[in-house]
């Protein structure tokens, strides 16, 4: 007999893993605990025509349970 296909789970690499937000620079210059990685990134928004597309914030981060 053949055996059937075998479903892969959807794993996460960690039972703890966290999904970062993704902030603008307006989110970055209000924010009461500015980071580096925040502040660089206003920095660099600030030039004139600098297009961005946010920056991931560890500030604003939420952990996903495992399943």
């Amino acid at each position: 007999m053949a055996k059937g296909k075998k479903i892969k789970k959807d794993k996460r690499n960690h039972p703890n893993q966290v999904n970062l937000k993704i902030v603008t620079s307006q989110t970055c210059q209000v924010c009461k605990q500015q980071c580096s990685r925040g502040l660089a990134y206003l920095e660099k928004m600030s030039e004139p025509g600098m297009i961005g597309f946010g920056v991931p914030c560890i500030l604003t981060n939420k952990t996903t349970a495992a399943k």
